[in-house]
């Protein structure tokens, strides 16, 4: 490690060498929250992180990743279905699929030869993800509850659960990782602020597509964690897991220059 090396890079590192190596980690049961992506020992609750340079381009992402190289050659996701899934699990990964091919150009297309490929798991280590194409075989986790017990968490409970882990695929972080977050909410607890749960990512190489602060995305987390600070309808919906809002379908075709 470099000498020049800032403190808040040294943290980051950590961080993401402790993420990384850990990778599978269970629910925490004594996060209490009323969506199950919120709840994991992962970055910012459901975020695995590949191993970036804290340095790089990677880390500092605002709502979408600017380099190219992280997203899907032509807005296609090849993918497989590698976890134990019931039927009425999977009508939900479909209605998520079917979401995604109806409001914008972006398309989940069953993998054959692809080198880059996703691949839908269901293990007992909650709803995570890593943020956007990173290459080769890449997990996106959606555990199931196969058992009639309200504290296992239920990844396809709602299909904005599937959707908000697949927009991480394509390369979105959460909507309150925002830089101006500060201006639209604060951490409940203020000893949380600065730790891996809800850290303020820095700007300058992503971008938010042109879109002001959504309270009502299907990337913002809820009011169990977050209070807003600005009086507005919209907050009844924060963290909402029925679907897209307007502005995360604009910032997926935007991405993906679906109206080019």
């Amino acid at each position: 490690m470099e000498k020049s090396q800032s403190k808040p890079s040294l943290f980051l590192l950590l961080v993401i060498l402790g993420i990384t190596l850990g990778h599978f980690k269970p629910m925490d049961l004594n996060k209490k929250s009323h969506n199950p992506e919120e709840r994991g020992n992962y970055f910012e609750g459901d975020i695995v992180l590949p191993d970036w340079n804290p340095r790089s381009n990677g880390i500092n992402m605002r709502n979408g990743v600017l380099d190219l190289n992280r997203r899907w050659p032509g807005g296609v996701v090849p993918y497989e279905i590698n976890g134990i899934f019931l039927p009425n699990h999977m009508k939900i990964i479909e209605d998520a699929f079917k979401e995604f091919h109806t409001r914008t150009c972006v398309r989940f297309k069953p993998r054959t030869t692809e080198k880059d490929y996703i691949s839908i798991e269901s293990e007992n280590s909650g709803c995570w993800s890593k943020i956007g194409r990173v290459g080769g075989r890449q997990e996106v986790n959606l555990q199931v509850n196969l058992e009639v017990n309200l504290e296992k968490p239920d990844c396809l409970y709602k299909v904005g659960v599937p959707i908000h882990e697949l927009m991480h695929a394509l390369g979105f972080c959460h909507e309150h990782s925002r830089p101006d977050r500060d201006l639209y909410v604060i951490v409940k607890n203020k000893t949380q602020i600065n730790t891996p749960d809800y850290v303020k990512l820095g700007p300058g190489v992503s971008t938010d597509f042109g879109e002001k602060y959504d309270y009502t995305s299907v990337m913002h987390y809820t009011g169990d964690f977050l209070i807003a600070l600005i009086d507005t309808p919209d907050v009844k919906n924060m963290g909402q897991v029925d679907g897209f809002s307007a502005a995360d379908v604009r910032k997926i075709n935007a991405m993906y220059n679906c109206n080019a």
